[in-house]
């Protein structure tokens, strides 16, 4: 018991450091969403001190370890965990752009789908001659060129329909 005593006492590796940061992080993001309480070192020492002494060593290897990390920070300077700069540099640029072209989430449910099969050889261009048609444009949401046909996706499939068969049957 008293080698456990004193195991437990000794000052933790940085790599042990650095789980137990990992773990504090995850922990405030799963519990409150977002990190709001660690913004450096320091924020992580009162944990660290409640299961070891106090000490200079012991601030030092926090500290090394949050380095080693090198979690980028959010724009009010909390540590983000589990991104690098690189994906928080994509992940802003992406935020830019789904600003920039008012993009929504929209519910998958909310359409339905047909299926234009046809022959592949001008397919490519049944395809660029839909996605430009005028007289399609607000019957068809997206479609999808697939390996026998295409895809296509609306909010009134009876009307689509019909006007897909009438162009058939010409």
């Amino acid at each position: 018991m008293s080698e456990e005593r004193i195991n437990l006492r000794k000052n933790p590796s940085r790599k042990e450091c650095e789980k137990v940061i990992k773990k504090i992080l995850m922990t405030e993001v799963l519990e409150r969403g977002t990190n709001q309480h660690f913004k450096t070192a320091s924020d992580f020492m009162n944990y660290f001190q409640s299961l070891y002494p106090a000490s200079d060593s012991l601030t030092k290897q926090v500290q090394r370890a949050v380095k080693s990390l090198g979690m980028p920070k959010d724009e009010k300077g909390y540590f983000i965990i589990n991104k690098t700069e690189e994906q928080l540099g994509q992940d802003k640029e992406i935020s830019f752009l789904m600003k920039k072209t008012n993009s929504q989430l929209v519910p998958f449910e909310n359409y339905e789908s047909l299926f234009l099969k046809c022959d592949s050889k001008h397919k490519d261009y049944l395809y660029q001659l839909l996605s430009e048609s005028e007289t399609f444009a607000d019957k068809i949401i997206t479609m999808i060129n697939s390996s026998h046909g295409i895809i296509l996706f609306t909010n009134n499939k009876q009307q689509l329909e019909i006007m897909i068969n009438s162009l058939i049957d010409r």
